[in-house]
Parts: structure tokens; sequence; C-alpha cells
């Protein structure tokens, strides 16, 4: 609330012209057709906010002039268009009912095949697969053949995931052994701040993917789980049909799907089942 007031304060004492109802709605278009997420009407004053920053970047003074910019298809604005309209609450073991259940239900694939695989679809800034990654590496240990494919729609929060520092604030609430097993902390000029040990970054491969796309670059094989977390909440109802549908395809027979707190599959018919507390296991092929 104090962010949006404050970047009206901002576009107005520079001069710049407030979003106006009808550019506000073709901008909610544009977004919804490439990134499929749906922003509700109600949000003008929180697209306005994360704009005006962009507008004060690129030096101009009205929102028609930036929605100008993206009237190219392959102009590097929508980079920052995407980046600056896109929500990145994440937090280490954020609904750790998730984690706590993991292993033992990888457990029997990992029986199987002597491997895991794991796709975490909207990583964010990286807490979701490097926590991924801790829980499995205590669970299964060191010598476990762990494959963790890490991706999201916007540029900004990869770039931190793959670079793996946080603030020390960020794991203060870890217990100890979690804080020894996958961090090391910064001394002088990185005093301060955590980096993830090489051991469980290296189990995890970053990628900028828009799951709106109609191929996937994923790697050849099906993921044992997914994990897509409070992601399909931006989207609509028929796009949050189709990409489960996509998930469905990419799990193994009894793979395992993990969802947002809020995002529950009432659809009986999309081929999952519910283990309870957003965990659902691949049934029978989706129609």
């Amino acid at each position: 609330m104090n962010r949006s007031r404050g970047a009206d304060t901002e576009a107005l004492s520079q001069g710049r012209e407030q979003l106006s109802t009808a550019t506000f709605a073709t901008l909610r278009d544009l977004l919804h057709a490439h990134s499929g997420i749906a922003l509700a009407a109600h949000k003008l004053t929180m697209v306005q906010s994360r704009l005006a920053k962009r507008l004060r970047i690129l030096g101009i003074q009205t929102y028609e002039e930036y929605l100008q910019r993206l009237e190219n298809p392959d102009s590097p604005e929508w980079c920052e268009f995407i980046n600056a309209l896109t929500t990145n609450l994440t937090s280490f073991f954020r609904e750790g009912h998730h984690f706590t259940q993991l292993v033992p239900l990888i457990k029997p694939f990992h029986t199987a095949s002597h491997r895991i695989r794991i796709w975490s679809a909207g990583c964010s800034t990286g807490e979701e697969p490097y926590t991924l990654a801790m829980t499995l590496l205590q669970g299964f240990g060191h010598s476990a053949n762990i494959q963790i494919l890490a991706t999201d729609l916007d540029t900004a929060v990869l770039e931190t995931a793959s670079r793996g520092v946080y603030p020390l604030t960020r794991i203060e609430g870890l217990e100890n052994a979690w804080k020894r097993l996958a961090f090391l902390k910064g001394t002088g000029a990185q005093e301060g701040q955590v980096r993830v040990r090489p051991e469980v970054r290296q189990l995890i491969t970053f990628q900028q993917m828009n799951l709106l796309e109609d191929r996937w670059s994923v790697p050849e094989g099906r993921f044992q789980a997914i994990f897509c977390r409070n992601v399909m909440i931006y989207f609509d109802k028929p796009t949050q049909r189709k990409l489960l549908k996509r998930f469905h395809s990419l799990l193994e027979p009894e793979g395992l799907l993990f969802v947002g707190h809020s995002e529950a599959l009432l659809d009986t018919t999309l081929g999952f089942q519910s283990l309870g507390q957003t965990i659902y296991r691949r049934k029978e092929a989706a129609p």
C-alpha cells in the first residue's frame, strides 16, 4: 500500500500522467496474452506503481508512450515489463508440510530408478529449489543422483536464484543443521550475507521459461515430482486446466504434483488423486 502511494506521488511530482483505465486494460490484455497472468481489475494502482520506475528509466512521461514500447513483440522492454508485474513472494521451507512429506513420497521412485528428478516451476528467487535440494540431500545423502530443474518467467529473480546469495536475515529462522548443510556465511565485504554451498547449487539447473509457450525446453524424460506452488492463482481457469494437463503428461506414473495452499484441484477429470495438504498423485491419463 505504501509502495503504491509513493509511486503515485513520484509520478505526479515528475509531471507524469496517471495510468488511465483504457491503457491499464490494454496492458492487462498484453500481460495475459504473453504470460497467462490474469490481473484483476482493481490492480490498476499496483500496475501504475510498478511501471513508474520503468517510465523514469526510459525517460518518458506517459503510460501510453510506454505501451508503444511494447507494440513490437521482440522489444527488449517486454522482459522488463514482465519482470515488473510478476509477484515473487517466497521463503525457505515455505509451506513446510510439503518438504516434511517429500522424502517418504519420493523414496519408492528412488528405490526403483536410483535417481531423483524434480521440477520447480515458478522458482522465483530460488528458495524453493534450494529447499528441495537441502531436503533431498538430508534424506538420501550426497551420493544420490538428484536433478532439479528450476524455471521462472522473470529473468531478474532467476539471476538472484542462480547466484545463491541471500541476506543473512533470510535464514535466521532455520535450524542450525540446515544452515550447516547448505550455507556459507560471508565475511569482510560479504558480511551479513550467506551463499548456498556449491554441493547444493550443483544439483539445480536454472532456466528461464514461459509456461504458456507451446513447447517447453525441459530435459528428456519424465519427472517424479513437480512443484508449481502459488503460480496458478495468477492464471484463469482455462489456462490452469491446460497447464495441469501438460504437467500430467510430464510426470512419471504415480508422480507427484505439489501446488499452493489456495490452489486445490477440484476438477477430478484431470488425472490427479489428492493425497491431502495440496499434494496430488498422477493417476489415469487425463482426457
